[in-house]
């Protein structure tokens, strides 16, 4: 029996116990058409469960990549058919504000297609690209190859990196539970070295 995830992924782990590969579709899926939901963190547990044997890791990265296509091309329809109008109204709820989605407009104006691709690397525009995609009326078969590549590239870097984690968990355990003891106090220093002269400027301003 592999040990449960760790950090951040934990969460998580009752949700893949309990429905696998469903669970991996359904949240990719969710946070790709602009849901505030975890498909990144999803696909790295997923990945790590597979590496542990739970999961087979040829079916997370099948699954990732057609439900972050799918997820995109929601996001573009939604976009295209209701346009600016409807992001404005009900993008709040999914933390899409008026002045975020303007300035993923603008940054789509200026880099084009490409963008596509490297957005599925960027934490925000991820979950506005195909909407915004949609809302500049970029034309739809250039919107799915750059965006299919862009999902190969990120599902296969997750994927591959989470697996190789997962194969070694038992491992990668052993050392964290080893060096936490000096880890901890080491990085609680560097704080206070990174935050000490900001906090004595503010203070010096006020």
């Amino acid at each position: 029996m592999a040990p449960p995830l760790p950090g951040p992924l934990a969460p998580l782990e009752p949700l893949l116990g309990d429905y696998g590969y469903w669970a991996v579709g359904a949240v990719v899926f969710a946070e790709d058409f602009g849901v505030p939901a975890p498909g990144e963190t999803m696909l790295i547990a997923a990945g790590v469960y597979a590496g542990a044997g739970r999961l087979n890791i040829a079916a997370v990265a099948v699954i990732a990549f057609a439900a972050a296509v799918l997820g995109d091309n929601a996001g573009y329809l939604i976009g295209r058919s209701g346009g600016r109008a409807a992001v404005h109204r009900w993008g709040r709820y999914v933390f899409l504000t008026p002045k975020r989605f303007q300035a993923a407009e603008e940054f789509f104006s200026r880099h084009g297609g490409k963008i596509v691709t490297i957005a599925r690397f960027v934490e925000g525009l991820r979950q506005a690209n195909g909407i915004v995609a949609g809302t500049t009326s970029m034309p739809w078969r250039r919107f799915l190859a750059f965006n299919a590549l862009g999902a190969a590239l990120w599902v296969g870097l997750w994927a591959t990196l989470a697996y190789l984690a997962g194969s070694h968990i038992d491992a990668l355990y052993d050392e964290i539970t080893r060096y936490q003891l000096y880890v901890l106090p080491v990085l609680g220093v560097l704080a206070a070295t990174l935050l000490t002269p900001r906090l004595l400027r503010r203070r010096r301003r006020t």
